[in-house]
């Protein structure tokens, strides 16, 4: 019951508002997983980001898709920590404060498990709108966990002005996203984050002009 309330939601509530905000454009939906389990990686400007990759799917595949999001803001308790589970449907992951032994990945691992599509972001937290920070390694250690999950980058244009960080105040702007070509496990925790990252600076360079000035 509530995965068709979550599907619902999703397809006449949230897509729907999200494209009227951000007048979304794409370029290779075609390359996107149809099936899991599987990885989507995007760069990170804005908390919006989760939205847009969620517009870029047919309504059917909503009910696989799981953004991992970051525990301290999204899963604080009260209605946005509902709201954020059971409709948006994400996996939390604490960034900070876990014990030495206790395995931070271990909800997404289940989830690539069950044939699911994780929804990631290798820098971890928000940077500067158009600029990318550093990638962390965990995106690698969850395909290095399931291999059989090709990884697809997708580079996201323009939400870092719709909802830059630190901002409360939502403005609308036009935002772009650009799919590549999956790319599998390497067997290098760092080479393969370097092959990620190289790919989404080649979809940068596709991106075309911005239509909201």
């Amino acid at each position: 019951m509530l995965q068709t309330i979550r599907r619902y939601a999703l397809m006449l509530v949230v897509r729907p508002v999200a494209r009227l905000l951000f007048g979304l454009d794409t370029i290779g939906t075609e390359k996107l997983p149809t099936q899991g389990p599987a990885i989507v990686a995007a760069n990170h400007n804005s908390h919006v980001d989760t939205l847009i990759l969620l517009c870029l799917f047919p309504s059917h595949l909503l009910p696989k898709l799981r953004p991992v999001a970051a525990a301290d803001h999204f899963d604080k308790g009260g209605f946005g920590s509902w709201f954020s589970r059971n409709i948006i449907g994400i996996i939390p992951i604490k960034r900070g404060g876990a014990s030495r032994h206790e395995d931070v990945l271990a909800g997404a691992k289940e989830a690539l498990a069950r044939g699911e599509i994780l929804v990631v972001f290798p820098e971890g937290s928000r940077g500067e709108p158009e600029e990318m920070t550093r990638f962390k390694t965990g995106v690698a250690r969850l395909v290095e966990f399931c291999p059989a999950a090709a990884v697809t980058p997708v580079y996201l244009q323009g939400a870092g002005r719709s909802l830059p960080k630190d901002a409360r105040l939502l403005v609308p702007f036009n935002c772009t996203a650009v799919v590549g070509d999956p790319i599998s496990w390497s067997g290098s925790h760092h080479g393969f984050i370097d092959e990620l990252r190289t790919c989404i600076e080649a979809l940068k360079q596709q991106a075309p002009p911005l239509r909201w000035e």
